[in-house]
């Protein structure tokens, strides 16, 4: 076994025990930060794949952004998290149906492979002059030109509703008018009022 599929091992046990943490444990900043650690850990493996744009962005945007994001929102609501177990023992064996289910078809795909360096074979290396962020932009602007501009789509159909969402009128809070405030003259604003000098 050489060192680079040893990593592979390593992180990769890290990666499924950081997810079983996420879904296991109570409390939400604990899930939060075992998110943290599964995306390093996919980061790290992205890494071996030799895909250093995605592994970055995903360092950067999820961990740099999202989840600080998330954890500042979990710590300042407080979330009680009592209601939301009191159906786990309930939908248990639903649960474990639908997971036996997920893996068995990982195992089906995959078609797991024993500790072999023969089973893995490693990946044709690339010259210095080597970008895979052009190759990635390439794919995405010629091959998948379509399902990017869907996606693009769907984000800002999500951007709208969620600024649809959170721009309710409400009673009590004060509104500027743009037009309305274009539209004042001089006149409406301002009054000189001649007055005798003092001494």
């Amino acid at each position: 076994m050489d060192f680079k599929l040893l990593v592979f091992w390593v992180f990769s046990l890290v990666l499924i025990g950081a997810a079983i943490g996420v879904i296991t444990t109570r409390n939400p900043v604990q899930a939060a930060l075992f998110l943290v650690l599964a995306f390093f850990n996919s980061a790290i493996i992205w890494m071996l794949m030799e895909a250093e744009f995605l592994s970055i962005t995903l360092v950067l945007v999820y961990v740099g952004a999202v989840m600080v994001l998330f954890l500042f929102v979990v710590m300042m609501l407080d979330i009680n998290s009592l209601p939301q177990r009191e159906g786990f023992t309930r939908y248990l064996p639903l649960g474990g149906l639908i997971v036996t289910a997920i893996v068995v078809q990982m195992i089906f795909l995959i078609r797991v492979r024993w500790f072999s360096a023969e089973n893995y074979p490693s990946p044709t290396p690339r010259g210095a002059d080597y970008s895979n962020t052009a190759e990635l932009g390439l794919a995405i602007y010629t091959d998948y030109i379509l399902q990017f501009e869907i996606a693009a789509v769907i984000l800002l159909v999500a951007i709208i509703a969620a600024i649809a969402l959170t721009m309710r009128r409400r009673p009590d809070t004060k509104y500027q008018s743009p037009s309305e405030q274009v539209q004042v003259k001089k006149e409406d604003r301002l009054r000189i009022v001649s007055m005798d000098s003092e001494k």
